[in-house]
């Protein structure tokens, strides 16, 4: 019902803003590995398994996400969810405070090859090669990708609020960009028999909606006070316009392949959604899907730019 779409939408962004709204990290990082653990409970359902092992799966989502945090000390959380004071400078312009990152790069790389060599081979044979693969893999699978993606979202969060929602906004465009070029546009199907609303001018339209976000983003970070270069600028002051131009085809093309994967699944498990514990909207794993490839491949090539 349109009133529990409402509700529910004004209950998630008031606790989004309000996160935001702090200057200590760990508001943020606590409320999104509460729904990293929602979705790992999830996940287990779309895999077959319901009862304690769902409870069981959204806990160890959970707990490897704070041990990954723990040991790798991710920016303005120190070694594990306990906050370390941090100063961010507010920036005027993408040549300002281009700093490094905390995590080691190499995680990030690995969740990009796995997510390219997997997500590859899950679209092409995953309709008939999924539900063949052990339940325990499966669950293994869904812990280890949410918990990288929040490590990469916490990351993201360490290193300012500005850089942060130009993460999570790329997907969000190329979302909208998506359905509404879709709908204008849609002819050529880009996988009918996994999502049969998707199609490839969707995905142009997607790509065509980021560059425009990343060109106002880039705009607004030299013009106005911003507490931390955006993720575009930080493209462009380490990769140029051309690399910057890949880069953000090539995240826009991995938000697709996050969908994709996500929507397979839950036709493998013969449900429209995930789960229903968000009212009107579905599951928690219905809204992240994109996101869960593309914040670790957005923190792999933050290490382009950086060295």
């Amino acid at each position: 019902m349109l009133w529990q779409r409402v509700v529910t939408a004004l209950i998630l962004f008031g606790a989004f803003v309000g996160t935001l709204s702090v200057q200590a990290i760990w508001p943020f990082a606590a409320l999104t590995l509460v729904l990293i653990g929602a979705a790992g409970w999830e996940w287990s359902r779309l895999c077959g398994r319901e009862g304690a092992i769902q409870w069981v799966i959204g806990v160890a989502a959970v707990l490897l996400g704070g041990a990954l945090a723990q040991f790798m000390g991710v920016e303005g959380l120190g070694h594990g969810l306990f906050p370390t004071q941090v100063t961010v400078p507010h920036v005027h312009s993408i040549g300002h405070a281009l700093v490094g990152f905390s995590v080691s790069p190499q995680i990030w790389w690995g969740a990009l090859l796995i997510w390219v060599c997997g997500g590859a081979w899950a679209l092409k044979f995953g309709q008939t090669s999924w539900r063949t693969l052990p339940v325990s893999l499966r669950q293994v699978m869904g812990v280890a990708l949410l918990a990288v993606a929040w490590l990469a979202m916490a990351e993201g969060r360490g290193h300012g609020v500005n850089f942060l929602l130009s993460m999570l906004f790329l997907v969000w465009a190329a979302d909208v960009g998506a359905y509404f070029g879709g709908r204008a546009f849609g002819r050529r199907k880009l996988a009918p028999s996994i999502s049969p609303g998707k199609s490839w001018e969707g995905v142009w339209s997607g790509f065509a909606t980021v560059v425009l976000v990343a060109l106002i983003w880039i705009w607004v970070d030299q013009s106005l006070s911003v507490d931390s270069p955006s993720m575009y600028s930080h493209l462009l002051q380490g990769l140029g316009p051309i690399g910057m131009a890949v880069a953000l085809m090539f995240l826009t093309c991995m938000s697709v392949v996050g969908d994709l994967f996500e929507s397979l699944i839950k036709r493998q498990a013969g449900v429209k959604d995930s789960s229903q514990l968000l009212p009107g909207h579905g599951g928690v794993l219905d809204r992240i899907d994109a996101l869960l490839p593309v914040l670790p491949i957005e923190m792999a090539l933050m290490s382009l730019c950086h060295g």
